[in-house]
């Protein structure tokens, strides 16, 4: 598993492409960057590119239309590069005036960050590891230090003085019995005090010396503790360079993988790992198996998926034998296993696909766990057979041999493995090899109640945690095995040159014991009924955090808006919670603040809208407030409330917040995300403005007082809001906003938009979405004089998701056609140069993009 904190594994609410859907709506905007040679004196106009025809030129379904501004497409343009460049310039001439608002937010923003920050530690291969950030701004440092018991077993010293975050570590929970083992307690972390034995692994900062952009994401270490794998992106380009480190030496032995999509998982003996490569149009197609030490010129295709509808992704689980591969559209999933014990064979098919049932698989040692579409739109949680010589089939594969799994009679469906290709060439997705847990074994756990979502699945040894959704907030329900997990020893394959190829310990991965698989009736009984994890506030978020497989507890983080994230260990036979840390916010007091949930009746009559609204306790409906309204709206993506430091100084001044969790999003379900995709996308834009609308008729929000925000596939929100009611609010943040939507759809050789046909539709060949989606596209429906809301887009130049280039044209049409006043309306776009849908890498610089963002909204409601 990786160190850093994951979503759970399996989950069938959508896993989009990394393209527009990828980004979490609330994450920062691109940051400030200064103009470079733009001149001495500021600009006295906002800069104007010139129009030039011909170059994009759309004739489809009858529609005509011929784009001046295409030609800032090209990065590498010069032309392009200076226009970019004088924007920034005419935005700091813009905002100059507000520059000391934005530097005392920023400043309230450090004040309301600890002075030193460090993680939960996590256990993995038989190290604790967490992360410290040494001053508010700075990059992360990662650590390890050594447990004092195997990876997967109780600490042996409980009376360790550093041990435990509210009890020493190894020491069992006041409610566990004498048979259970005690849970596994993490050492406690102080700030600036290293733990005994503690090893820097990583020192972020170090390796961001000298760079514009850095970011590490996927801290794995392998199997033996001895090497790390971390990746790397200098660009924002989220194409990653994978590193791999000797730990005790920090020697780096291995940075051959360039140009990686996301994921990475080690094959059991740490000579090797899997990670996914992207294609021209930025789609996870391919999973390579990569031997640490060599070129990757040298490395094995093991699986790929050449339907561009489709993306190919993993996430190591819990149970250290299995890994699920998963190909996905929004609609329909098929899921393989890999074995890191025979990391050479190809991932195995397990489900199958059939056209419609969206599923994701979760290994839980002797059998898997699937959350799948095929009986109910919201989600079923299933049981399937992993057959108990699927490892002995690998080893045939690899080495060249048919074998047919004897899953059939013990567990599952047989397993027909033609091996006279496979040692040449990988298994392509929708293979004809007979799957071993196709939906016909699928046997039912647990089907969703009225307004339930079941999203997701997380497997232990012992029991399971699901995470769904009711009543638009999240929730955790845990299952505890009726039937123990047993083990068998597996031989040795008695094919003639298997044992060549296969060793014991590829075998078995320790050369012990494996999980015996189930047979078919008892996977009905399994697994006994759940009960929920609560959480005290009405509106939060609570998520479960992945763990050791044997471990007898797990572990939660919840918060909300304005409640700082809890991380808290849950005995999952009892239910008893252990403290573990709650984010440190130094002057910030919940209790000053009312954080509800309210629902706006939308205008067709038959919907209502929850709304996150949150305030501070002293504001009443009077009419005066400042308001900011913040929607996104697409992919099935959640709007959760979470809580985010940058935002508190926004409500410590009486600004009324709200997030609107219009259709579209994932909020309410499947059908909620169905009401607003495709040629319902109408429906997310008419609830934004509805609950805009709302308050102001509720008297939380002044007239001409209201600001609205959203990111990404947010930012397309707020053009068509912009269009439809530009009278409804004073301000809009843009933040890599999709505004060229139709352009964008239309053209297969852009970056993922096959994959995204099922979210928007085809407008190539349906021309009624085409209609539709040429109806609300907010670049070509900007009207001629009207007054707008003043304006400021951000953009990444190497942003991959959303391209530079539509809100760039996007504020050349904004400008030309506006009524506006520029000075007491202005349009702005900023551009940082060096990065991506993300913004900065560095943490104070996202601070200062935001502040600049807060201080221009700010400013303009006055």
């Amino acid at each position: 598993m990786s160190v850093e904190p994951t979503p759970p594994s399996s989950s069938i609410e959508n896993t989009p492409s990394p393209a527009r859907a990828g980004e979490d709506p609330t994450t920062t905007p691109a940051s400030v960057d200064l103009p470079e040679a733009v001149g001495s004196q500021p600009p006295l106009a906002p800069p104007v590119a010139a129009k030039k025809y011909g170059r994009r030129v759309r004739n489809v379904h009858g529609d005509h239309f011929d784009d001046p501004w295409d030609w800032l497409r090209d990065k590498d343009d010069p032309e392009v590069l200076a226009h970019l460049r004088a924007e920034n310039a005419w935005t700091d001439r813009m905002c100059a005036a507000q520059v000391g608002l934005a530097e005392s937010l920023v400043d309230e923003i450090h004040a309301l960050s600890p002075r030193v920050e460090v993680t939960v530690p996590v256990l993995e291969a038989g190290y604790w590891w967490y992360s410290r950030r040494a001053e508010p701004g700075a990059y992360l440092s990662h650590h390890r230090v050594p447990a004092q018991g195997a990876p997967d077993q109780p600490l042996a010293d409980a009376a360790s003085p550093t041990a435990g975050a509210d009890s020493p570590a190894g020491a069992a929970n006041p409610s566990s019995t004498a048979s259970a083992a005690p849970p596994l307690l993490p050492p406690r972390v102080l700030p600036g005090l290293a733990l005994p034995g503690e090893q820097l692994v990583v020192d972020e900062n170090e390796w961001a010396r000298g760079q514009e952009f850095f970011r590490l994401v996927g801290l794995t270490p392998s199997p033996c503790g001895r090497l790390v794998a971390w990746a790397r992106d200098l660009s924002g380009d989220e194409r990653w360079t994978w590193i791999v480190m000797e730990v005790d030496t920090g020697t780096v032995i291995d940075q051959s993988v360039t140009g990686a999509g996301h994921g990475l998982a080690w094959a059991a003996d740490s000579g090797s790992f899997i990670y996914t490569r992207v294609d021209e149009a930025w789609r996870q197609h391919e999973v390579w198996l990569h031997r640490v030490g060599e070129e990757a010129s040298s490395d094995t295709l093991l699986l790929s998926e050449a339907d561009e509808g489709f993306d190919l992704w993993f996430s190591p689980s819990n149970d250290p034998d299995h890994v699920a591969v998963h190909s996905t559209s929004t609609t329909t999933g098929e899921a393989w296993v890999w074995l890191p014990a025979v990391p050479e064979c190809p991932p195995l098919p397990a489900t199958g696909r059939r056209e419609g049932v969206l599923l994701s698989v979760e290994p839980a040692g002797d059998h898997l766990l699937v959350v799948h579409s095929a009986s109910t739109d919201e989600g079923s949680l299933a049981t399937a057979p992993l057959p108990r010589d699927l490892r002995e089939c690998a080893c045939a594969v690899v080495g060249g041999m048919r074998r047919e799994s004897a899953g059939a009679a013990e567990g599952g469906e047989v397993l027909g493995v033609d091996a006279a290709s496979p040692t040449t060439s990988p298994v392509p997705a929708g293979a004809p090899w007979s799957p071993f847990a196709p939906e016909s074994t699928w046997v039912s756990v647990r089907e969703p109640g009225p307004g339930e979502r079941i999203v997701s699945v997380e497997a232990w040894a012992d029991f399971c945690v699901v995470s769904m959704r009711s009543g638009a907030l999240t929730r955790l329900e845990c299952h505890q095995r009726r039937i123990p997990l047993v083990s068998h020893t597996m031989s040795r394959p008695s094919q003639a040159g298997a044992a060549e190829t296969c060793t014991d310990a590829m075998l078995t991965g320790d050369g012990g014991a494996t999980p015996a698989a189930l047979c078919a009736q008892p996977l009905g009984d399994v697994w006994g009924p759940g009960r929920f994890v609560e959480v005290d506030s009405p509106i939060h978020t609570i998520e479960v955090i992945s763990g050791p497989f044997h471990d007898t507890s797990f572990r939660i983080v919840h918060q909300s808006i304005t409640v700082p994230p809890t991380w808290e260990q849950v005995d999952a036979r009892t239910g008893t919670r252990t403290h573990l840390r709650t984010l440190e916010v130094p002057g910030w007091n919940p209790a000053d603040f009312v954080e509800e949930r309210v629902w706006v009746h939308a205008r067709d009559g038959r919907t209502d809208v929850p709304v996150t609204l949150v305030r501070r306790s002293d504001l009443r409906p009077d009419g005066t407030n400042p308001g900011w309204l913040h929607g996104y709206g697409s992919y099935e993506i959640s709007f959760d409330p979470t809580f985010e430091a940058m935002r508190l100084p926004m409500l410590r001044r009486g600004v009324v917040h709200a997030i609107a969790h219009v259709r579209g999003g994932g909020e309410l379900g499947r059908a909620w995300y169905e009401d607003g995709k495709k040629l319902a996308k109408v429906n997310s834009f008419t609830d934004f403005v509805d609950v805009g609308r709302w308050l102001l008729s509720s008297g939380w929000v002044a007239a001409d007082r209201l600001a609205a925000e959203g990111r990404s596939a947010g930012g397309l929100l707020m053009g068509a809001v912009l269009n439809a009611a530009p009278e409804t609010f004073r301000v809009i943040l843009a933040g890599v906003p999709f505004v060229d939507a139709l352009t964008t759809i239309l053209d297969p050789s852009l970056p993922l938009t096959v994959g995204e046909w099922e979210e928007w539709g085809n407008p190539i060949e349906d021309a009624e979405v085409h209609a539709a989606m040429r109806a609300y596209t907010p670049y070509e429906n900007v009207a001629e004089g009207v007054v707008h809301p003043a304006v400021m887009a951000t953009t990444g130049l190497n942003d991959t998701r959303v391209f530079f280039v539509e809100p760039a044209k996007w504020v050349q049409r904004l400008r030309e056609a506006t009524a506006s006043d520029p000075q007491e309306r202005p349009i702005l776009l900023r551009t940082e140069m060096v990065a991506g849908h993300g913004g900065r890498s560095k943490r104070e610089d996202l601070w200062r993009a935001r502040a600049e963002e807060f201080a221009f909204v700010l400013t303009h409601l006055g």
